[in-house]
C-alpha cells in the first residue's frame, strides 16, 4: 500500500468541518436516517440550502431501537476514530451522552484479551464512548435535525428520478397513505442524493432497472450469531476496575462455542453483555443458557452477569459480510453516492460500523470540497470511500475469513497463508510489546491504515518478540 493511501486515510480521520463554503445544491436528499445517513446529512447541511432525510421508521421516540436497525440492541462501542470525527462535526455529543448515563472509557478501564492473555497496554489515552446504539443515534439525530436546513420526512424511498444523466429526485411513498400495495407514489426534486438504506438497500436494483450499471456485490459467508442481554450495574464507573471487555477465543480454546465475548457499561447503570458464535453455535438464547456460557469464560463475565436482568436475551444473526464495488461500475448517474452499510457491511463485533460511517461522511466532505465535476458520476468520492472500506474490510472480513478457514480446514493460497501468519504474529506480539500493541490498536480503532502494520520497523519489533519469523 502506498504512503499516499496511508496519508489519505489519516486525513479523512482528522478532517475538520469547513468554514464559509459555497452552497452547491438547492436540495439534497438522504435516503435513510441511520448513523450513516445522519452524518451524511450533517456534511450536506454546509453545502445545500435544504437537506431532507427520508426515513421509514418512526424516530419520534427517544433512545429506542428502530425496526430498520435490528442490530441496534447488540453491543456497540464508538471507536476513537469515529468518536473524534463526530465530536468535531457535532461538538458536545460525547458530553451529552455522558450526561444521559453513557461513559467515556479510557485505557485504564479497557480489557482486550486473546484466549487467557490480556493485551499489553499501549500507553496512549484512547477514549471509547460506551453507549447504547439507540441513545447515540437519537443524540446524533437531535443534533443534525436541529440544524435549520435539515428535516426528516417519514416515508419509504421507492426509486430515483433522472435528468441529463444525473439524479434529479427521489420517489417515495408515505406510511398510512392508502393500503401497502395501493399507496400513491410521490416525488421530491433533489440536486444530490445519498443512499444510506443499509444492508438491504435497493439502489443497485434501481440502477440496473433504470439502465445504469449495478455495482458488483461481494459476499463473504461468515455466519455469526449474537446473543445480548442487559444486567444491573450497581457499581459506578470510577469504582470499576474494568468498564469495557473484549475477549476473543481461538478455535482451539474451550469456550463452549463462544468465539467472542464482550461487555460494556452503558447508560442506566447497566452492563450490556454479548456472546458471539460462528456457524451453528448460537450461545445463550435464554438467560440461564447465557449465564451458563459466561460461567465457562474468564471470571469477569460471571461477575458482570450476576446482577439482576434489565432486558432479556436478544439474538441477531448475520449470514455474511458484503460490499458493493461502486468503483467498478462504468456507468452511474451523477450526483449520487452510497454510504454506510449500503456500501459495506461486516461483522459488527469488530466495532467498526459506526466509525466507518463517520469516515464515509468524511469522504463526502472531501469530495464536495474538491474541484470535482458534480455533473459527472461521483467516481472521485467512490475511490476515496474505497480506501476506508478496504481498511475496515481487511480487519473485519479478513479476520472472519481466517477464522472460518481455520475451523473448516480450508486450503488457501500460499500468499494468503503467509499474510495471515504475519498478522497472527503481530497480534501475538501485541500481547506483550507496547509498541506493537499501539500499532495494532491504531488500526483496530480506525486511526491508521492496516498497511502500517507491515512497516519494516514494526515487523522488526514483532520479530524480536516472536523469534524472527515475522520479518521473513
Amino acid at each position: 500500500m502506498s504512503e499516499s493511501v496511508v496519508a489519505l486515510f489519516e486525513s479523512l480521520v482528522g478532517a475538520e468541518p469547513p468554514h464559509e463554503v459555497p452552497v452547491l445544491f438547492d436540495t439534497a436528499c438522504v435516503m435513510g436516517g441511520s448513523i450513516a445517513g445522519l452524518l451524511a446529512a450533517r456534511v450536506l447541511s454546509d453545502r445545500a440550502r435544504k437537506v431532507v432525510i427520508i426515513e421509514p421508521d418512526d424516530t419520534s421516540a427517544q433512545a429506542e431501537s428502530r425496526a430498520g436497525a435490528p442490530q441496534g440492541r447488540q453491543v456497540h462501542t464508538l471507536l476513537p476514530a469515529g468518536r473524534l470525527w463526530i465530536e468535531r462535526w457535532l461538538p458536545g455529543v460525547s458530553q451529552e451522552a455522558q450526561d444521559r448515563g453513557a461513559s467515556l472509557v479510557g485505557p485504564d478501564k479497557q480489557f482486550v484479551g486473546y484466549d487467557h492473555v490480556r493485551q499489553a497496554p499501549d500507553g496512549v489515552d484512547h477514549q471509547f464512548l460506551a453507549v447504547g446504539r439507540p441513545l447515540l443515534e437519537s443524540l446524533v439525530r437531535a443534533r443534525v435535525t436541529a440544524l435549520p436546513n435539515v428535516s426528516v420526512l417519514r416515508a419509504q424511498a421507492t426509486g430515483l428520478l433522472y435528468g441529463d444523466d444525473a439524479v434529479a429526485g427521489v420517489r417515495f411513498t408515505v406510511p398510512g397513505d392508502g393500503d401497502q400495495g395501493k399507496r400513491a407514489e410521490r416525488s421530491l426534486a433533489a440536486d444530490f442524493v445519498v443512499d444510506a438504506m443499509g444492508r438491504s438497500s435497493r439502489l443497485s436494483h434501481w440502477l440496473g432497472q433504470d439502465g445504469y450499471d449495478e455495482p458488483r456485490l461481494e459476499r463473504l459467508e461468515s455466519p455469526v450469531n449474537y446473543a445480548t442481554a442487559l444486567f444491573e450495574r450497581p457499581v459506578k464507573l470510577p469504582e470499576l476496575d474494568v468498564a469495557t471487555v473484549l475477549q476473543l477465543f481461538t478455535p482451539q480454546y474451550p469456550s463452549g462455542g463462544v468465539s467472542v465475548a464482550a461487555a460494556t457499561v452503558i447508560e442506566g447503570q447497566q452492563w450490556l453483555v454479548m456472546l458471539m458464535g460462528y456457524g451453528d453455535n448460537r450461545p445463550g438464547r435464554t438467560i440461564d443458557e447465557f449465564r451458563a456460557h459466561c460461567a465457562a469464560l474468564p471470571a469477569i463475565f460471571s461477575d458482570i452477569t450476576s446482577g439482576g436482568v434489565t432486558r432479556d436475551v436478544v439474538t441477531y444473526r448475520q449470514a455474511d459480510s458484503r460490499r458493493r464495488h461502486f468503483t467498478e461500475a462504468g456507468h452511474l448517474p451523477a450526483r449520487l453516492i452510497s454510504t454506510g452499510d449500503a456500501v459495506a457491511s461486516f461483522n459488527p463485533v469488530y466495532g467498526q460500523g459506526m466509525s466507518s460511517a463517520a469516515l464515509h461522511a468524511s469522504c463526502l466532505a472531501s469530495y464536495l470540497g474538491s474541484s470535482s465535476e458534480l455533473d459527472k458520476a461521483a467516481t472521485e468520492f467512490f475511490h476515496l470511500q474505497q480506501v476506508v472500506v478496504d481498511a475496515a474490510w481487511a480487519v473485519s472480513a479478513g479476520g472472519d475469513a481466517a477464522r472460518i478457514d481455520a475451523e473448516n480446514g480450508t486450503e488457501v493460497p500460499e500468499e494468503v497463508r503467509q499474510q495471515r501468519r504475519i498478522v497472527q504474529q503481530i497480534a501475538g506480539a501485541a500481547l506483550v510489546d507496547p509498541e506493537v500493541s499501539r500499532a495494532f490498536n491504531n488500526v483496530s480503532y480506525m486511526l491508521r491504515h492496516p498497511s502500517t502494520l507491515f512497516e519494516p520497523q514494526l515487523l522488526q519489533a514483532v520479530a524480536a518478540t516472536t523469534g524472527g519469523a515475522a520479518a521473513s
